[in-house]
């Protein structure tokens, strides 16, 4: 049997793996691990899994990932989030569409400091649901709202998926973080406007909040310190070329326990929390860039790689066909895959084809974590409408998806901005210090 052939079976037996529920990475490392150990043997197979393990377990720039993953965990157990949401709540609560207006910039502001989209869903629907519902807001509006603005927690910066990214094309990660930012206050702008605009048009969509008076606004204004004291601090300090990304996640994370402190929110609880769901969410994310690059080998040995990449350079395509077949590419994919799944099975084989088709490796970076954007709320997988039922068990799963929809084409005329003008994305990165 030819070597193509077993990658082509390799690549076929991992896509029935994943259609059968077996997790991303267990099934990348079993197709990686069984295709070395046919074309080289046992030795070899096992040989690749050690030196992978200790290359990426030792890495320096990994340690970046439990960090802020660490710190997004104490900023959720500790109350923060809420302090956010209540300010700016009592500042355009009272326009229309107002409450989930909020929702879009309090996940925004939150997703700055978690870089995970499910844990912006899960704490801010948690919080603005019962609000909404107290508002007799339309069902589909605000679950698909949330579940939408959960997205923006792996695109403004720091990104979980950036750090990942970054690993795997060897990409700056500050870079990356810095090209995020543009980006991320377009998309929210771009869902705050589809809020007002929908209930603009529908008043009975979302109904206004309460008035409040100017000096509880002013005084309301302390909740935001907590968030943008680590903004500034962490990204900041990233722009200004203070930290690394790794030094500013150790830093953001001190800044997480002095302000939680100071306000008397740390608790043993509270730490316990946070110390348990890092650990988990950090060997989720180890075990994927493990299997990753275990399957990431067995793909080269088979010559996969440079066939697939010729073929595409054959095609001649320019830069906006190109990614329009990736948008395509990545929609099929957000159907079955999670975000970091999809970068793994596609960053090797579309990094090679980017300098010829005039794609920057930063700006790509952005439009690869819209497009996971877009699969964590298309069907049939969609991970934040799943985290959104949960927070909002009787409302229809068809419902939510229906409200995410004006959102999904909100993304892509972001998308197609950012196309059209790079500068956007590569101004930032190119005034760091």
């Amino acid at each position: 049997m030819e070597v193509t052939t077993i990658g082509l079976l390799g690549v076929g037996f991992l896509i029935l793996l994943l259609a059968m529920g077996v997790p991303i990475a267990f099934a990348m490392a079993a197709v990686g691990l069984g295709g070395i150990w046919i074309l080289e043997g046992p030795s070899a197979a096992m040989a690749h899994v050690t030196l992978v393990s200790w290359s990426e377990g030792q890495s320096f720039v990994l340690v970046t990932i439990p960090l802020f993953v660490l710190m997004g965990q104490l900023v959720f157990y500790t109350g923060l989030a809420s302090d956010l949401y209540s300010t700016v709540h009592k500042w355009i609560g009272r326009v229309p569409g107002g409450i989930a207006i909020t929702s879009v910039l309090a996940c925004g502001g939150f997703g700055a400091v978690t870089g995970s989209s499910i844990a912006t869903v899960a704490t801010m629907g948690s919080v603005v649901m019962p609000e909404m519902r107290r508002y007799n807001y339309d069902v589909s509006l605000a679950t698909g709202s949330l579940a939408a603005s959960g997205t923006l927690g792996i695109l403004i910066p720091p990104s979980l998926i950036f750090i990942f990214y970054g690993v795997m094309t060897e990409s700056s990660i500050g870079a990356l973080f810095m090209a995020g930012v543009v980006p991320g206050i377009l998309v929210a702008v771009m869902f705050s406007l589809i809020i007002l605009l929908r209930c603009l048009l529908r008043p009975e969509l979302g109904p206004r909040g309460p008035s409040v008076g100017w000096s509880v606004r002013f005084r309301s204004l302390t909740g935001l310190v907590p968030v943008l004291t680590l903004f500034v601090l962490v990204i900041g300090g990233i722009y200004a070329g203070l930290f690394t990304p790794t030094e500013a996640a150790g830093v953001g994370c001190a800044g997480v326990l002095i302000l939680a402190g100071a306000l008397r929110r740390l608790t043993r609880t509270s730490l316990s929390n946070a110390l348990e769901r890092t650990a988990l969410v950090s060997a989720m994310i180890f075990s994927i860039i493990i299997g990753g690059y275990v399957l990431a080998r067995f793909i080269a040995l088979t010559g996969l790689t440079e066939i697939l990449v010729d073929q595409i350079v054959g095609f001649e395509l320019t830069r906006v066909p190109f990614l329009l077949l990736l948008v395509l590419l990545y929609l099929i994919l957000g159907a079955f895959l999670d975000a970091f799944g999809m970068l793994v099975l596609t960053i090797p084989f579309i990094v090679p084809v980017l300098e010829k088709v005039g794609v920057d490796l930063i700006w790509f970076g952005v439009f690869a974590v819209m497009m996971t954007e877009l699969a964590l709320v298309t069907p049939p997988i969609g991970a934040n409408v799943f985290v959104m039922r949960r927070v909002a068990p009787d409302v229809p799963m068809g419902d939510i998806f229906r409200g995410v929809l004006p959102f999904v084409i909100g993304v892509l005329a972001v998308l197609g901005l950012l196309t059209a003008f790079p500068e956007l994305v590569l101004w930032l990165p190119s005034r760091m210090g």
